[in-house]
């Protein structure tokens, strides 16, 4: 009902963010009520773009049941908004090219800003972090802006190619994909990847991880079997270098 594989709870069940209420003799999780909440405040965190590691720590700090659905219902809303207003934004711009009137750019990025998400980024993660990366993107300019994204679109049409050859992900090639994959993270400011003193290779092996629990990263290289060819060639780079 959930949509959620039995390969993904159990992967829940192993990093301690979803146990089952009980396991029975035949080795099926049983999940009481308690536990289905607990699934639906994952999916619903999951939905709003937070990884694992940000779930567990949001439930650290959640322990209220009712307050962090309410907190989450809040969250729901704004994105719900977020998306009417982009939708009637785009309609507008379709309509307005068809007719071949002039397009206002006010109206054209309506629901597209970033900022929304400037409260939630500094509640879980400090206003240093958010502020570092929001200097970094106003700082670039389009062209640069268009750079790092084709690199991006890149890096991930290369992990695609090689997770559907027959390349081991401890072969060079792949390895020099994680090299560039952490070259990557390391360009984002306000990330382990970038402080002083950070956990690098914790970040970068549990993102790699991410990418195979999380189907919509997962999507990204191609579903889980690619992201699973990523995590593992991640880890493996990440145990030699970092």
């Amino acid at each position: 009902m959930a949509g959620t594989t039995s390969r993904t709870l159990r992967h829940y069940d192993d990093i301690g963010l979803l146990k089952p209420s009980r396991v029975g003799s035949n080795g099926y999780r049983h999940y009481d009520a308690t536990a289905l909440l607990q699934l639906q405040r994952i999916l619903l965190l999951r939905g709003l773009g937070l990884g694992l590691p940000a779930i567990a720590e949001v439930f650290q700090q959640q322990t209220d049941a009712v307050k962090a659905l309410t907190r989450h219902l809040d969250w729901l809303r704004q994105e719900q908004d977020r998306l009417s207003r982009q939708i009637a934004s785009v309609r507008q711009t379709l309509e307005t090219v068809k007719e071949g009137g002039e397009l206002m750019a006010e109206k054209m990025f309506d629901g597209f800003d970033h900022t929304q998400y400037k409260d939630e980024v500094e509640e879980r993660w400090g206003k240093d972090a958010y502020a570092k990366g929001d200097s970094w993107w106003r700082g670039m300019d389009e062209a640069e802006k268009r750079e790092w994204k084709s690199r991006s679109e890149q890096l991930g049409k290369d992990w695609l190619a090689a997770a559907g050859s027959d390349i081991s992900p401890a072969s060079p090639e792949a390895q020099e994909l994680a090299r560039r994959h952490v070259e990557w993270l390391k360009s984002i400011p306000g990330t382990p990847a970038t402080e002083s003193g950070g956990d690098i290779k914790g970040y970068v092996t549990g993102l790699a991880d991410m990418y195979v629990a999380d189907p919509r990263f997962a999507a990204n290289y191609g579903g889980e079997a690619g992201a699973g060819f990523v995590r593992d060639a991640l880890h493996a780079y990440a145990n030699r270098n970092l």
